[in-house]
């Protein structure tokens, strides 16, 4: 059993927000979840969450496949598929992308959105706590706008 070629080419490839469709991150989330796993319980899974055509999921596991996201292997007559990244890798990853366009001045209050919207576990509070109590002493009291090249830092 060998890891195709492309996905071993270009596994060291960024992701960002653009490079990975909402339908292929549907397909990555089952193989996150699963591991290494065959195209039928990909299918399986993929059918009772969006009633996705078997054509259609085999296509985005290809794309996959060809962004180097996904490793495939031969088991006998068939192929196991593997993610040749983590997801919490890929999901900083494409955070970063998304959050790099975004004016500074904003982050904080969007991130607080996000935090009021996003389900969380205790232990995911108490660390954002700790972490949030660690920066407090070093942040400024306010984070300028960097939209602007002309150095205007209150615009937004």
């Amino acid at each position: 059993m060998e890891m195709s070629k492309t996905a071993a080419a270009d596994q060291s490839k960024a992701v960002t927000a653009e490079s990975i469709t909402e339908a292929e991150w549907e397909v990555m989330r089952i193989v996150w979840t699963l591991g290494q796993t065959n195209a039928g319980k990909i299918i399986e899974q993929l059918q009772i969450k969006h009633h996705w055509s078997e054509s259609t999921i085999k296509t985005l596991m290809r794309r996959l496949v060809n962004k180097g996201m996904l490793a495939t292997q031969r088991d006998g007559h068939r192929f196991l598929y593997s993610a040749t990244c983590s997801q919490a890798q890929t999901m900083l990853q494409v955070t970063d992308s998304l959050f790099n366009r975004m004016c500074d001045m904003h982050k904080g209050g969007l991130l607080i959105d996000l935090i009021k919207t996003t389900p969380l576990a205790k232990k995911d509070i108490l660390a954002l706590i700790d972490e949030l109590e660690k920066r407090v002493e070093t942040a400024p009291a306010s984070v300028p706008c960097d939209c602007l090249a002309d150095g205007k830092k209150d615009q937004c």
